[in-house]
C-alpha cells in the first residue's frame, strides 16, 4: 500500500470534519437522481442538467455546509457551485469522474464509463479538493473485472502524477440469473476481496458499500491498514442505514460518504419543497449519523493514542 503524499493528505484533512471523521454529502447521481424527481420516463427524459444542477445546488447550501465535503458530478454542479458562491469556503469539493449508467458486455457484466475530458488537471482547474472513481467489481468473475480494473489503474496513475486526492469506490451487482438469496450471501466476501483489489491498484481512500457484516468490517479494515475507508449509504432507508454506519465505525470505518439516504425523499421539482424538507429532515439525519462518528472516532481515535 502506498501511503498518501502530504499533498493528498492536506486533501483528505480538508474532506474531514473537525474530528478528522469524513463526512461527505454525496450528490454526484444524474440518472438517479432524475427518476427520484419524477417517475415517469418521458418527464425524467425532460428533466434539464440546469434542473439537476439547482437540486444539487439545494442538497449542497442545506446538507454540505453543516459537513466537511460535498461530492457532485462535473455535468451539472460544477463550476456553478463554486461561481455563484453557493459552496461554503470551509466545505470542501470532490468530482466524479464516472459517467452515470455503464455498458454491458456480452456476457452480461457491467462495464463503467468515464466522463469525457474530465481528469485530475480538469478537476483541479474547476476549484476541487479531490476526485472520486467508482466502478463496478465482481471478484468472483475475474473477466468481469479486466475493462474496469484498467480505467480504476488509469484513474489513479493520473491523480497521482498531479498529486490529488483520489477516492475510489467500487460497487458489487447482481448477475443476471442470480438469486437474491445467493447473491447476498457473497456480498461480505465481494466487498473484502474488491478492497484487496482497489488496494493492489494504489486507492489510498476508499468508499465502500456497507460490508454486510461485522467480521467483514473487521476485514475490510485489516486490509486497508492506513488507508481510510468511509461507508456509502446505497440509497437504503436512513434507519437501516444509521444502524450499518453503527456497525461500520464500531469496525474501523473512518467516516460517511453519504448521499440518497439523506435527500432522496427530499428532493422535488418544487425547490420551495425542497428546501423545506432539506433544512428540516435531511439536516435533521445528518446530525443522526455525525453523532454516530463523533461517538465512535472519538473512541477509535483514542484508543490509538493509548496504544501509541
Amino acid at each position: 500500500m502506498t501511503g498518501m503524499t502530504t499533498a493528498e493528505l492536506r486533501g483528505y484533512q480538508q474532506i474531514c470534519g473537525a474530528d478528522g471523521a469524513m463526512m461527505v454529502i454525496a450528490c454526484d447521481q444524474r440518472g438517479g437522481m432524475r427518476t427520484l424527481l419524477e417517475t415517469d420516463p418521458d418527464k425524467q427524459a425532460a428533466i434539464s442538467n440546469d434542473i439537476l444542477g439547482c437540486t444539487k445546488a439545494d442538497i449542497t447550501r442545506y446538507l454540505a455546509s453543516k459537513a466537511g465535503c460535498v461530492l457532485v458530478d462535473p455535468i451539472c454542479a460544477v463550476p456553478h457551485l463554486v461561481d455563484d458562491g453557493v459552496l461554503p469556503r470551509e466545505t470542501a469539493l470532490l468530482i466524479g469522474l464516472d459517467a452515470s449508467g455503464w455498458d454491458t458486455s456480452p456476457e452480461g457484466y457491467r462495464l463503467s464509463k468515464l466522463v469525457p475530458d474530465v481528469d485530475a488537471r480538469k478537476v483541479r482547474d474547476l476549484g476541487a479538493t479531490g476526485g472520486k472513481i467508482m466502478v463496478y467489481l465482481r471478484m468472483d468473475r475475474p473477466d468481469a473485472n479486466t475493462h474496469n480494473i484498467a480505467i480504476l489503474k488509469q484513474c489513479i496513475d493520473d491523480f497521482s502524477r498531479e498529486n490529488l486526492l483520489l477516492v475510489v469506490e467500487f460497487l458489487t451487482y447482481r448477475l443476471e440469473g442470480e438469486s437474491a438469496e445467493d447473491y447476498a450471501g457473497k456480498v461480505p466476501w465481494l466487498i473484502v476481496e474488491g478492497t484487496r483489489a482497489s488496494l493492489e491498484c494504489g486507492a489510498k481512500v476508499l468508499k465502500l458499500p456497507y460490508p454486510g457484516t461485522p467480521e467483514a468490517c473487521r476485514e475490510v479494515t485489516r486490509l486497508a491498514g492506513n488507508v481510510p475507508w468511509a461507508v456509502l449509504s446505497a440509497g437504503v432507508d436512513h434507519e437501516t442505514f444509521l444502524g450499518q454506519v453503527e456497525i461500520a465505525m464500531q469496525n474501523g470505518a473512518s467516516g460517511v460518504i453519504a448521499g440518497r439516504s439523506l435527500w432522496k425523499d427530499c428532493i422535488s421539482l418544487d425547490r420551495e419543497v425542497s428546501r423545506k424538507k432539506l433544512s428540516t429532515i435531511a439536516v435533521g439525519r445528518l446530525d443522526e449519523i455525525k453523532a454516530v462518528i463523533a461517538r465512535h472516532f472519538r473512541k477509535g481515535t483514542a484508543a490509538l493514542q493509548k496504544a501509541g
